[in-house]
């Protein structure tokens, strides 16, 4: 799972407002500095908008397709994709490994800020035992470099491509 051109999207998920149930999209438009059209956190209605300042430094949020089937079949739920509150949901690919790094999705610039760790919030919304559970495997949060579209199928590839 660490070879980047083996990544790919395979779901889209945004969330309008704060709390609202996660909707798939099979595209969705990218705004460099923002985040995807749409998204609670492009829109500045996230539960954590604009709580720390930060929030074009993490605009999407990543998580792979096989930690959230490995926790559903260790703990014998059968949690959505979109449950998980994430944006991107990839497969193929070890999210950890680009902290720090500038990748592209599709033709879109994105660099890895960070762990998405689970919280307290996720927790209480699925009334699962997410924590600590996903800690460390919870996901990517990414800044957005440059703008454009994505869509379910589309592939990572390292910058200087």
């Amino acid at each position: 799972m660490n070879n980047l051109e083996n990544g790919r999207i395979d779901n889209i998920f945004i969330v309008p407002r704060a709390g609202e149930t996660p909707l798939s999209q099979a595209q969705v438009t990218v705004r460099a500095g923002k985040g995807i059209a749409g998204d609670r956190y492009s829109l500045g209605t996230g539960t954590y908008s604009n709580s720390s300042g930060r929030d074009a430094e993490r605009a999407v949020t990543f998580i792979e397709a096989e930690q959230v089937e490995r926790f559903n079949a260790g703990h014998g739920l059968d949690l959505d994709y979109g449950d998980l509150r994430r944006n991107i949901v990839t497969r193929g690919v070890d999210l950890n490994a680009l902290v720090g790094e500038d990748f592209y999705l599709g033709d879109i610039l994105f660099h890895g800020m960070e762990l998405c760790e689970p919280c307290a919030y996720l927790a209480r919304k699925l009334g699962a035992p997410v924590l600590p559970h996903l800690v460390g495997r919870g996901g990517l949060r990414a800044a957005v470099l440059s703008s454009g579209r994505l869509s379910v199928g589309d592939r990572f590839q390292p910058a200087g491509h």
